[in-house]
């Protein structure tokens, strides 16, 4: 989410485009969040209407990409390492660790019981701040980069197009576990975290969940298309952008959208409200996980897309960059502002189709959540990191 100078034989132009990139991850982020409340409550799942289930789909599909968006950018600046082993695990401890550390604190201190959330820290993110299971995950695949660094340096377009072509049969492994497991069990763990029962395929067993594309899968597919892009994907017209973009975008859009709704309408017979276990939820989820083709699609569509923003405006100096280097510190502290943003528009209008304004009250309290929210907290975080000495330090 931060863009450095890279130490190299000769200093890069910044990519402008990423900035944008971050920029809207950001906002997408928000969006992703602020659509929860209307799907997550009651004793864990609950769409009050059908209206809603629509609202959810569309808000929560379109959203989808957030992060895996990041993940594209932290490869396309990164990897292959431009440096040693050593220096780069120093650059991001830097950057992204003391940020998280410092977040992580504030979040077990405003919510929840103090003293349980710091015992729960020793093993795992703090789960009433669940945004930050993302920097466990980023620090996973900075520990592979260095070993997949020479072969990246080397990778021919077709090895690299074919690597690419098993991560995205791989996307498809959520439906197929979902067809042929039906309406499979809900594992609950200490944390009381659901994780659907996973249908084993292609050698998992009970005493082996290392199958046959288990390092294939994933967002290390996010890594590899990142470095597609930088290495191979040329500058393309805005027509070409557009006629492989959009109908690339419209296919993960209705896989996302089709898929959420079907599960839902399954489980409820047309009859609104819905209601059940938070497990219930987890399993709507699966057709937008981020390992599934839908925001795999979206995911290519976005960057084809916002590769061809990249002219130093006065707009990108005076905003968009701003806003890019406090991303990071947005991403970590934004659930501080949006949910008591969230509360409140809730409060004011109401639910659902019950709400002032009817059948438009879910999509204006998701998106006046997201524009309050991301205002207020994109200022904060500007300002905090011009702070003296420990700003840049806090924020990222």
């Amino acid at each position: 989410m931060t863009q450095e100078t890279i130490a190299a034989p000769q200093e890069r132009r910044r990519e402008v485009w990423l900035d944008w990139l971050r920029v809207i991850a950001c906002m997408l982020v928000m969006v992703t969040h602020a659509t929860e409340p209307f799907y997550l409550g009651g004793e864990g799942s609950l769409i009050l209407t059908q209206s809603d289930a629509v609202w959810v789909s569309i808000m929560d599909v379109l959203s989808r990409a957030a992060v895996v968006l990041f993940i594209i950018a932290s490869s396309y600046l990164q990897f292959p390492l431009h440096y040693s082993t050593g220096e780069f695990m120093r650059r991001r401890a830097v950057r992204i660790l003391i940020p998280f550390f410092f977040w992580t604190i504030v979040y077990a201190l405003v919510w929840g019981e103090p003293v349980q959330n710091f015992k729960d820290l020793v093993w795992n993110f703090n789960y009433a701040a669940g945004h930050l299971w993302y920097v466990y995950m980023l620090l996973g695949l900075y520990l592979l980069m260095p070993l997949l660094s020479p072969w990246a340096e080397k990778v021919s377009r077709k090895e690299l197009q074919i690597y690419l072509g098993i991560w995205l049969f791989t996307t498809l492994l959520p439906f197929f576990r979902a067809w042929l497991g039906g309406s499979a069990p809900v594992i609950y763990g200490p944390s009381g975290i659901p994780n659907p029962a996973r249908y084993p395929l292609w050698g998992e067993a009970s005493w082996n969940t290392y199958g046959l594309f288990y390092y294939f899968s994933g967002m290390i597919g996010y890594l590899l298309l990142g470095l597609y892009f930088r290495r191979f994907v040329g500058e393309l017209s805005w027509k070409k952008t557009l006629a492989i973009a959009l109908p690339v975008f419209a296919a993960g859009f209705a896989i996302g959208v089709g898929g959420f709704l079907r599960r839902v309408y399954a489980d409820c017979g047309g009859v609104f409200p819905v209601e059940g276990p938070v497990g219930l939820a987890a399993l709507w989820e699966t057709p937008w996980l981020n390992d599934s083709l839908g925001v795999a699609l979206m995911s290519i569509a976005w960057v084809l897309i916002l590769r061809k923003f990249n002219s130093q405006t006065r707009f990108w100096s005076a905003v968009v960059l701003p806003v890019s280097k406090a991303s990071y510190g947005m991403y970590l502290s934004h659930m501080l502002v949006l949910g008591l943003v969230s509360a409140a528009l809730r409060g004011w209008l109401g639910r659902g189709e019950d709400g002032v304004l009817g059948v438009w009250t879910t999509p204006v309290q998701i998106l006046g959540t997201v524009l309050i929210s991301y205002t207020i907290v994109a200022v904060g975080c500007i300002l905090i990191q011009r702070i003296p000495k420990i700003g840049s330090k806090i924020m990222g």
